[in-house]
């Protein structure tokens, strides 16, 4: 069953060609790894599925339901991109609860047992202001799966991190994994998703392109 579909997809920024006539599947329960310098487009194609973005021509379907056209923002995509707006006064729990209202559909518990998941005490009274960025970025990939989505974007969800962090993260996403969740993941470092991934693709010439023995020799020999 395919969750994501991009058909003959152009995306434009004041004349700067994005994308170029992409077509792009996932399927559902696939973990996908997409490669690429800065400003190729990696964010571009997170805010395509989920909505914040609209093509210029071509369609966005996730779970055989259009974006913006038959679902404005799909529901059942949690999202990542760069750092989200955390208020820095709050604590974790305080700036996931007021997330949680906006869609009211988790409870205290439930938001609770999800910051465990990712090895956050929800009892702490830190404020997010003075979150390590490892802690930082465990509450931004909380605020991403805490509504149990079944399509998880994480963009760059290593950059910053140290050693054991990256080992922290790699653990909390091999458990979404293991509960069949689709994901999506970009990152500079083929390193960070070999070993997670069932494919790679990398943004090449406006196209996604799957990363190949040969294309690897190009790009990183």
């Amino acid at each position: 069953m395919l969750n994501i579909v991009l058909e003959h997809v152009e995306k434009r920024f004041k004349g700067k060609t994005i994308f170029e006539d992409l077509n792009f599947q996932v399927d559902k329960g696939q973990t996908i790894g997409i490669l690429g310098a800065n400003g190729v487009g990696k964010s571009v194609l997170f805010k395509l599925i989920c909505g914040l973005e609209r093509p210029n021509q071509g369609r966005v379907l996730v779970n055989n339901v259009e974006v913006g056209r038959e679902e404005d923002f799909p529901r059942d995509v949690g999202i990542l991109i760069n750092e989200p707006a955390f208020i820095p006064i709050y604590s974790g729990l305080k700036n996931l609860m007021l997330l949680a209202e906006i869609n009211n559909t988790v409870d205290e518990k439930t938001v609770k047992s999800y910051m465990k998941s990712v090895g956050l005490d929800p009892e702490n009274q830190t404020k997010v202001q003075n979150y390590s960025l490892g802690m930082k970025k465990k509450l931004a990939i909380c605020q991403a799966i805490m509504e149990n989505q079944s399509i998880i974007l994480l963009d760059e969800p290593f950059n910053g991190l140290d050693f054991s962090s990256v080992l922290e993260v790699k653990k909390i996403l091999g458990e979404l994994i293991q509960e069949g969740k689709t994901i999506l993941l970009t990152s500079h470092h083929q390193q960070d998703l070999d070993a997670i991934c069932d494919e790679l693709y990398i943004i090449d010439d406006y196209h996604l392109k799957i990363l190949t023995d040969e294309i690897r020799n190009e790009y990183f020999q």
